[in-house]
């Protein structure tokens, strides 16, 4: 008899084959497109980044997180459309409580950066409330935002920085959908639990309406505080104010979602590009640093002492010599950002020498870059001094010394590792933008102009009446009747008056100024040989 039992299965297949993988079962692999209905074109699957990048399933959002996103958006339907001052900050705090609230709830716990970003969004939103004009704040409220995107996401890569600084707003859509399905679970469609809410906020309004009215009829002081307290709603900018509601809303809500589930920006990853050699990646920086010895070499003999020679051979006169190349200089500064972040994609990485050889390649271009960025600051320090500091003047001077500052930035990052440049850039660009605000651009326009000017008919009356109140002090010192055909303008804006909520502190200096001393006739304008030829 055989020792194999009879019922045994002899074996299949040739036994030295090698191994073959385990089949994955059906319900672990991953779904395949299928067409909406039959016969339509199949939906290909997203991107590999966006499949990377998605953020987990957040938990059900709290009450605490409803009641913060409807305060945001009542403060944005009371007191936004009146102007720009302390009410950014009041339908700011809500929407950053409903955040915090939501992260909490997540298990995410404020970081060093985090807390940076947030303490810096909050700084960013004071520019509107000390100063009046608005490009600065402009800038300011766009990078609070942007820094308030950061916060929530906690990036820290290139692309998590770049693409978190706006990533908030991707979530608008999916915080609709998590603030339904948080009402449906809140309520669970019972009545009882949501309208006595309803019924007890509705006779709070009501008292509130009725005994502030008899309060304000049996008390003139009462009345005026009450009408500088709150803010005056008519009909015709209930549509206006509805708006504010909505988007404040869904901007609350989905920073509330952001920092509940973040998208995942970090876990995407850009590939470096082959590398080169070295003499095909070497070569064409060298000649562009050659190229820039040159021009420097000529820049540093103008900008020490060699303009007569120079002027007289290009027969220029001081003031346009120096307007000349402050735009060609600007550009070249900002290429050669890009040439360093194109180079870097490219060079040779596989030993010490070639990391070596990268590093004092570029090097050399950001020191001799860096020159060129001293000699376009000088060229507009000296176009200012022949003509005037201007609004686009004093903007692109600005960008030229940002650029010099990200050329500093990455020579560091080129000696102690670029693993913190991304988070770098952002925080001194934000820094510039503050610095840019609270500097008050205006003011240091009309206190330029007025200080240069050797009589009052040198003045630019045209440019200067249409500057903010931040230039009012500076004006103030003008003599009559240049002073009243200056601040006519200004004046005319401020007497319509703003509630405290939206008057920064230079429109409340300017209006104590002008109270203090009243301008002249109308006809200041006439006397001082001023023609609007707009009008």
């Amino acid at each position: 008899m055989s020792d194999t039992p009879s019922d045994a299965v002899p074996p299949r297949g040739n036994p030295y084959a090698p191994p073959q993988p385990p089949q994955v079962p059906g319900y672990m692999r991953h779904p395949q497109p299928r067409p909406a209905w039959p016969g339509a074109p199949v939906q290909p699957p997203p991107p590999q980044w966006v499949v990377v990048s998605r953020a987990k399933a957040p938990a059900a959002i709290r009450p605490g997180v409803l009641w913060a996103v409807l305060a945001t958006g009542v403060m944005a339907a009371l007191l936004l459309g009146d102007g720009l001052g302390l009410n950014l900050l009041f339908v700011a705090i809500p929407a950053a409580v409903a955040a915090a609230i939501a992260a909490r709830a997540a298990g995410r716990r404020p970081r060093p950066w985090t807390l940076l970003w947030a303490v810096g969004g909050l700084a960013l939103l004071a520019v509107p409330v000390l100063r009046d004009a608005g490009w600065p704040a402009f800038l300011a409220i766009v990078a609070a935002l942007a820094l308030g995107s950061l916060a929530l996401h906690g990036s820290r890569t290139w692309p998590g920085v770049l693409l978190g600084s706006v990533g908030m707003w991707v979530a608008v859509v999916a915080g609709i959908d998590w603030g339904q399905r948080g009402l449906r679970e809140r309520t669970g469609g019972n009545r009882e639990r949501w309208w006595p809410v309803v019924k007890a906020t509705g006779v709070a309004v009501v008292l509130l309406v009725v005994f502030g009215a008899l309060f304000a009829g049996a008390d003139a002081a009462f009345a005026d505080l009450l009408s500088d307290l709150t803010p005056d709603i008519s009909i015709g900018d209930s549509p206006l104010r509805l708006l504010f509601f909505v988007l404040a809303m869904l901007g609350a809500l989905a920073a509330a979602r952001t920092a509940a589930a973040p998208r995942r920006w970090d876990r995407i990853k850009v590939k470096p590009g082959r590398a080169r050699s070295r003499v095909e990646w070497t070569l064409p920086l060298v000649v562009l640093a050659v190229l820039f010895a040159a021009f420097n070499s000529v820049q540093l003999t103008v900008l020490f002492g060699g303009y007569d020679k120079v002027l007289a051979e290009t027969h220029l006169t001081y003031a346009e010599y120096a307007r000349q190349g402050f735009w060609q200089l600007l550009t070249v500064t900002l290429l050669t950002v890009l040439v360093i972040a194109v180079a870097l994609r490219w060079a040779p990485r596989g030993s010490d020498g070639d990391r070596l050889l990268v590093r004092c390649v570029l090097g050399v271009i950001c020191v001799l870059t860096l020159v060129v960025v001293a000699s376009a600051l000088r060229r507009m320090e000296l176009y200012v001094d022949a003509y005037g500091l201007t609004r686009l003047r004093i903007s692109v001077a600005g960008v030229e010394l940002w650029l010099g500052l990200l050329i500093v930035l990455i020579m560091a990052a080129g000696i102690l590792g670029n693993r913190w440049l991304p988070r770098a850039v952002v925080a001194v660009t934000a820094a510039g933008v503050l610095a840019f605000g609270l500097a008050s651009p205006d003011a240091l326009i009309a206190d330029q102009q007025v200080g240069r000017s050797q009589n009052a008919e040198d003045i630019d009356l045209q440019y200067l009446r249409g500057l903010s109140a931040d230039a009012v002090p500076a004006l103030d010192r003008l003599p009559e009747p240049q002073r009243s055909c200056a601040l006519e303008v200004i004046d005319r804006g401020l007497r319509d008056g703003e509630p405290w909520y939206a008057t920064s502190l230079s429109e409340a200096r300017a209006r104590t100024i002008l109270a203090d001393r009243p301008l002249a006739g109308a006809d200041a304008c006439q006397k001082a040989g001023f023609i609007d030829y707009r009008e």
